[in-house]
């Protein structure tokens, strides 16, 4: 038995886990990690890395190494049943708007390796087989139950699931709902009857069908739902594969994994309980249509590393941990708004919704098939799944209003602007009509980019960039100095 001491216990080291202790120890912060697993996740669970994660990391540094590792799925092949209409590129949909227009494939088992062995470079490391059983606030933070021993820090994040032990310890409550009916999700070796290189989505008048293409020939993940299952309520791999044969003309060789779940959307009651804080699906948990519960995790992360930092480094008050739970929570209820709406339409026993999928998927799906990729609906809806449209409510004084199509959200990419995030500091940019010498005197660096049409980025103005890549302000050249010392210090 020991006792330890942190600024940050980071309690799960899934992927938000260890992204937040990357980001922590790289910004100086004392970190520990507990889990109760004895290494990284074995299996290959959540699957996408959409553009914005990408982006995240980027900054870190292990950028290439996250593409090296993955397989790109570069179409949408959207079908109904047995049948394919197409491909809709996904590159056309996202060209322009990000250095990363594709959707990436890459297990979550790989996605923690490498978060892993970056942590460790940065001097950082996990304390496996050390479950955390008990957590209480102290006057000086926190304490907690690891293992044997006993951590003592000025913060605790529950990044632990979510069965969240640190969100159950705070009774916090997770309010929701739970899918009726069961899934199943299957790595299929060997996968016939699937557009190759594309995500396949194939609903049916009864069931539905997603397929992603994974590293390998004719590698697949396979999600699927069915709605009647055997007497004891169990779905065996047979049955599974017995429906996606007749269903949707999909057969395979083997099976690498296998299992069965229900689907749950739910949010916790708050993000943030005193020096307590929940990240992941420790916070939120939703459908995994659209590739969206590592990614939102892995934002989270990001978004609360910073001001965590910021704290504890006396660069804000305690109170500007607030703007975590602010920024965050309504990205997660919106989501979990979404997708709640779109796995209702999707699984929903109704007549109407049944009429709708066997009549409309199959007259709208060819159009979407010509449509989206010479359209800007298709730009639009790639960077709501991408999560590069995300927008924050900052305060209108310091960001110019809520409409702003800039403050709030990530800098838009221009194509050679992004390097400079890699600094994870405040700074200003300009994009044509100032010079760097007009910019006000705030012991951050200043770059100025050549004009940037179409992106929003107005000639003329400066703005001021959070360390984490989203702008909060912007600035006539004679106005800037008051305005950005007031964003910078609220």
């Amino acid at each position: 038995m020991a006792e330890l001491s942190c600024e940050v216990l980071v309690v799960g080291a899934g992927p938000t886990g260890l992204m937040l202790a990357n980001w922590l120890t790289r910004l100086g912060v004392h970190v520990l990690v507990a889990d109760g697993k004895d290494g990284p996740t074995r299996e290959s669970r959540a699957l996408v890395v959409q553009a914005r994660s990408l982006e995240i990391y980027d900054q870190l540094g292990v950028g290439d190494q996250v593409l090296e590792a993955a397989h790109r799925a570069e179409a949408l092949a959207p079908g109904f049943g047995a049948r394919a209409f197409g491909r809709i590129p996904i590159g056309a949909l996202g060209a322009g708007v990000t250095p990363h227009p594709y959707i990436e494939i890459l297990e979550q088992s790989r996605n923690e390796e490498i978060l892993y062995e970056n942590l460790q470079k940065l001097g950082g490391e996990v304390f496996w087989e050390s479950p955390v059983t008990a957590v209480a606030q102290t006057e000086e933070g926190i304490e907690a139950k690891v293992g044997n021993d006993t951590v003592r820090a000025r913060f605790c994040v529950g990044c632990d699931g979510a069965n969240s032990t640190v969100r159950r310890s705070r009774r916090i409550d997770f309010a929701g709902i739970t899918n009726p009916h069961r899934f199943f999700v299957l790595d299929a070796v060997g996968a016939t009857g699937l557009v190759p290189g594309a995500v396949n989505a194939r609903p049916d008048g009864e069931d539905f069908l997603l397929a992603f293409p994974m590293r390998g020939e004719r590698n697949w993940r396979l999600i699927g739902l069915v709605r009647d299952v055997d007497s004891d309520g169990v779905l065996d791999e047979d049955d599974a594969r017995t429906r996606m044969r007749q269903t949707f003309g999909v057969d395979y060789e083997r099976a690498r994994w296998f299992a069965t779940y229900r689907v749950h959307h739910r949010v916790a009651a708050a993000f943030r309980d005193g020096p307590f804080l929940l990240a992941g699906d420790a916070a939120h948990v939703h459908s995994p249509v659209g590739g969206q519960g590592m990614n939102t995790g892995l934002q989270d992360a990001h978004n609360l590393a910073f001001k965590l930092a910021d704290v504890l480094r006396g660069r804000r008050r305690d109170s500007w941990l607030d703007r975590y739970e602010a920024e965050r929570r309504p990205v997660a209820r919106t989501l979990v708004a979404t997708t709640d709406r779109l796995f209702g339409f999707i699984t929903s026993n109704r007549l109407p919704s049944r009429l709708l999928r066997r009549v409309g998927i199959p007259l709208l799906a060819p159009l979407a098939v010509r449509l989206l990729p010479r359209s800007s609906g298709g730009s639009r809806l790639f960077q709501y799944v991408s999560q590069i449209r995300i927008h924050y409510r900052l305060d209108p004084g310091a960001s110019g209003g809520r409409r702003d199509p800039v403050i709030g959200r990530r800098l838009p990419w221009t194509g050679g602007n992004y390097p400079a995030l890699q600094a994870a500091s405040w700074q200003i940019h300009g994009y044509g009509g100032v010079a760097p010498e007009s910019a006000p005197d705030l012991g951050i660096p200043v770059h100025v980019f050549p004009p940037a049409p179409y992106t929003g980025l107005r000639p003329g103005l400066f703005y001021l960039v959070r360390p984490d890549g989203f702008v909060a302000a912007r600035a006539e050249p004679a106005e800037a100095e008051e305005l950005f010392r007031y964003a910078m210090a609220r």
